[in-house]
């Protein structure tokens, strides 16, 4: 019993050592450089270790020499080996292992063809390169903007843009940057503002509720003046000079020569009619708490339109807690109480209490009282009192 149980127990010992040394040998295969080698020595260990395993218990004190002598032998054929596992982790921090280099495009060829003006050359190399990898988008851009901006091919380009946005997998980030590079190529290239609102109107309705989509509806509300620019560029014409007034100096009064500004209430009834149309333009809808506060000292209705813009949740966090501040200046010079500029600080440091905007308005929030007390102080003055020289006391303003 105890003779048959030592042989199961044997074979077993036997079976794993073998499937280690196998394993170990397997993975040695796999990364050597000389395959045939390897093979010889993986045979050869495996067949020393059996040897030694059926023969050297009986042999007695000879069979310590024997243990010996193999031993020396394994450790000449392992020991290069086991030497490059134990170090590989230290050398692959500066040689990269043996790890094989990320394959990836290589657009230089078909750069250089685009800069000795042989376009369609460079066109055939990156397309050679999207066969292998079809989803690049750096190569996609580049052959879409050969087309345009080389070949004069804007529908050419455009469809090479829309292939890559179409597919369902494609990120949102590079689908919006093909699709707004195609809005510029429409506005510089052919001045078609419909197009380029087309193409715009793709990233809102494909990605509704995205920054993204609100850039491209803001760049949307905004198409109007760029296209009167563009077509001035390209139409110019020949601008009559008036005659000048004579004998300026002896006028009475020149007020009559000073450039006439919009009156407020014209402005803020544009804004809001182009509101009405674009409503998530926020440079309008700011302009338009500007005239509410400043020129019809209406801190409720400039607060409302704030609140549009600060309530919009995919707006960054830089522009909220501008227009926070904004709206704190506002309640400030339209005499709300500290209590209620404080509450409007305070939320940038409760939506952002991780980010540089919070520590500012905390400094801001931390002077607040100086900022009523100045406040204050400016509107004891007297109208017509200036200090003299002030210009050269103060200098150019900052720059915000």
């Amino acid at each position: 019993m105890n003779r048959a149980f030592d042989i199961a127990l044997g074979t077993v010992g036997t079976v794993v050592a073998l499937a280690l040394v196998g394993w170990g040998c397997f993975q040695l295969l796999r990364k050597s450089e000389d395959p045939a080698k390897m093979i010889f020595k993986c045979a050869a260990t495996v067949a020393v270790v059996a040897a030694g395993w059926y023969f050297v218990p009986g042999m007695g004190v000879p069979g310590l020499f024997l243990i010996v002598l193999l031993a020396v032998v394994l450790s000449s054929m392992w020991t290069p080996h086991i030497a490059e596992m134990v170090a590989s982790p230290l050398t692959n921090l500066f040689d990269g292992g043996r790890e094989p280099p990320e394959k990836k495009p290589y657009y230089s060829i078909a750069q250089t063809k685009r800069n000795r003006g042989k376009p369609h050359e460079a066109v055939a190399e990156i397309r050679r390169q999207l066969e292998k990898f079809p989803n690049d988008f750096e190569g996609v851009m580049m052959l879409a903007r050969i087309q345009a901006e080389d070949m004069a091919d804007l529908p050419g380009a455009e469809n090479t843009l829309n292939h890559f946005c179409d597919r369902p997998e494609a990120p949102l980030r590079l689908v919006a940057a093909a699709l707004t590079q195609v809005a510029d190529w429409h506005i510089k290239l052919s001045a078609d503002v419909d197009a380029a609102a087309a193409a715009l109107q793709k990233i809102v309705a494909r990605f509704p509720g995205t920054e993204s989509a609100l850039q491209a509806e803001q760049r949307m509300a905004h198409l109007g003046g760029t296209q009167k620019i563009i077509l001035a560029q390209h139409d110019r014409q020949n601008i009559t000079m008036q005659e000048g007034v004579q004998n300026i100096g002896l006028l009475d009064s020149t007020d009559f020569l000073k450039p006439q500004e919009i009156e407020p209430g014209k402005l803020a009834a544009a804004h809001v009619q182009h509101l009405a149309t674009h409503p998530h333009d926020w440079e309008v809808r700011e302009k338009l708490a500007v005239i509410y506060a400043r020129d019809f000292q209406r801190l409720d209705l400039a607060t409302m339109e704030l609140a549009q813009l600060i309530n919009e949740p995919k707006h960054k966090p830089k522009q909220v807690a501008h227009w926070l501040n904004l709206l704190a200046n506002f309640q400030i010079e339209l005499g709300a109480d500290i209590a209620m500029v404080q509450a409007t600080l305070e939320k940038i440091v409760e939506s952002f209490p991780d980010l540089p905007v919070a520590e500012l308005a905390q400094r801001r929030l931390a002077r607040l009282s100086s900022e009523f007390k100045g406040l204050q102080k400016a509107t004891d003055v007297k109208l017509g009192v200036y200090e003299q020289n002030i210009g050269l006391k103060y200098g150019s303003p900052r720059k915000m």
